[in-house]
């Protein structure tokens, strides 16, 4: 536990000012899919929102938001909005665990190194980024989203669904 906390001080250690602000475009770097071949980006995603999440196996506050995103993505997931999780600093067999306990049906992302999750500007785990259709940041949410961040902050920008 020492270590894990230890890793997230250096992170804000290290972190400096090079984060993404509200407006700024998104970095579109591909990444493999954690589980299965090939890679993806959230260039992909253009035309759709989406809420990028990243989050580590070993990480206990991500742990704590799986089912709420997993909720969320199942209430308002389809053609206009999707939530992206990108597994960052961690092993791709405890990943791929993390996805199976949790029954994430949403895409998963693999950032093993953590570049992706340092050019977004990310100062620990987890760490959510609300993206426009157009790829440029709407919202940002250092540590763990609920239920109640994710009706109350994201929900209200999504598209209505047409009857």
């Amino acid at each position: 536990m020492l270590a894990v906390v230890g890793l997230l001080v250096f992170g804000l250690a290290i972190k400096g000012s090079s984060g993404l602000a509200v407006g700024d475009p998104v970095p579109t770097a591909a990444m493999p899919v954690l589980e299965g071949d090939g890679s993806q980006s959230l260039a992909g995603y253009r035309g759709r929102w989406v809420l990028v999440n990243f989050w580590a196996s070993w990480c206990p506050p991500c742990r704590a938001e799986a089912s709420a995103l997993e909720d969320f993505q199942r209430q308002y997931g389809g053609p206009r909005f999707a939530v992206l999780g990108i597994d960052t600093r961690d092993l791709s067999e405890d990943g791929r665990d993390f996805v199976e306990e949790f029954d994430l049906s949403y895409p998963q992302l693999r950032d093993g190194d953590g570049d992706v999750s340092h050019d977004f500007g990310t100062t620990g785990l987890p760490e959510s980024f609300l993206v426009d259709p157009a790829g440029k940041l709407r919202l940002h949410a250092p540590g763990a989203v609920d239920e109640d961040y994710l009706n109350e902050a994201v929900a209200p920008l999504l598209p209505k669904e047409e009857s």
